[in-house]
C-alpha cells in the first residue's frame, strides 16, 4: 500500500525538495501552500513528470478552524495520513525592543501554533493504525538563539518541546516524532546574507542545499528510523 504524507509549507524551497525525495521514495505526497497556488502546483507537476504521484492542497496553518476543516475533509476522502513533515514558518525579523506584537505573533502562529493545528486532527487517525512518520523543520537559531529572531528562534524552539513531549505520548503506537535542526540552506531565506559572512559562519564554509535537509527528512520517514524518537538533528554543516 502507497504511503501517503502531508507537506506543509511544501510550496517553499525546502518543501519542494522534501516533496521530490519523499515522492522518489514511492510515497504519495500532499503539497501544502497558503500563498502560492502556483509554486505548489508546478511541484507537483514535476513530480508527476517523474514518474510519482502528488496533489496541492491550500489552507493557512495559522487558523485553526480552517486548518482542522481542511484535513477532515482530507482524512475522510483519503483515510490517515502516514506521515506528516511540518515545513510551514515565516520570518518577520527586529531588534526585540523594537518588535511589534502583530511580528512576534504570526510567526508564532505559523511555526508554533500551526504544529498544533495540524497535528491534532491528523494524530488520532495515525494512533489507529499503529505507525506514523511526524518530523518538523525547526532552526539552529532554536538551539542557539540568533540576533533580530526571538519570534523565530521561540517558535522553533517551541516546536521542538512540543515534539518531545508528543514523541513520548505517542512512541508505544509505532509513530517517531523527530525534528531538524538546519543551518543556512540556499534559499531565500537567506539570500540577503553575503557569501563570506556564510563561509565565515558555518566549519564546512558554505550553505546547505534544500536536497540535503530533504535526505535527512526521507531517513526519518523510513521504517530505517522505528526506534528512533525525540531526536534534533543539526543539519548545518558543523555549526554546534
Amino acid at each position: 500500500m502507497t504511503r501517503k504524507a502531508l507537506i506543509t509549507g511544501g510550496s517553499g524551497g525546502i518543501g519542494q525538495a522534501i516533496a521530490r525525495r519523499l515522492a522518489a521514495d514511492g510515497i504519495h505526497v500532499w503539497v501544502h501552500y497558503h500563498s502560492n497556488p502556483q509554486a505548489a502546483g508546478a511541484i507537483v507537476e514535476t513530480i508527476q513528470g517523474q514518474g510519482g504521484t502528488a496533489t496541492a492542497l491550500g489552507f493557512d496553518v495559522s487558523d485553526w478552524a480552517a486548518t482542522r476543516a481542511s484535513l477532515e475533509r482530507l482524512l475522510e476522502a483519503e483515510g490517515a495520513m502516514d506521515i506528516v513533515v511540518h515545513n510551514a514558518g515565516i520570518t518577520d525579523d527586529a531588534a526585540f525592543p523594537g518588535m511589534d506584537y502583530s511580528q512576534w505573533q504570526k510567526v508564532i502562529d505559523t511555526s508554533l501554533n500551526g504544529f498544533f493545528h495540524v497535528t491534532r486532527p491528523l494524530l488520532m487517525p495515525m494512533i489507529r493504525q499503529r505507525w506514523g512518520r511526524i518530523v518538523s523543520i525547526a532552526s539552529i537559531a532554536a538551539l542557539h538563539g540568533n540576533r533580530g529572531q526571538a519570534n523565530y528562534a521561540a517558535a522553533k524552539a517551541g516546536v521542538i518541546g512540543a515534539s518531545r513531549s508528543l514523541a513520548r505520548e505517542v512512541a508505544s503506537r509505532g509513530i517517531c516524532v523527530n525534528v531538524v535542526a538546519p543551518g543556512f540552506v540556499d534559499t531565500g531565506m537567506i539570500a540577503d546574507i553575503p557569501a563570506e559572512t556564510i563561509k565565515a559562519l558555518v566549519p564546512m564554509q558554505r550553505s546547505g542545499r534544500a536536497d540535503e535537509i530533504a535526505a535527512v527528512v526521507g531517513f526519518l520517514c523510513s521504517d530505517d528510523t522505528a526506534y528512533m524518537t525525540g531526536e534534533v538533528l543539526n543539519v548545518s554543516g558543523g555549526i554546534i
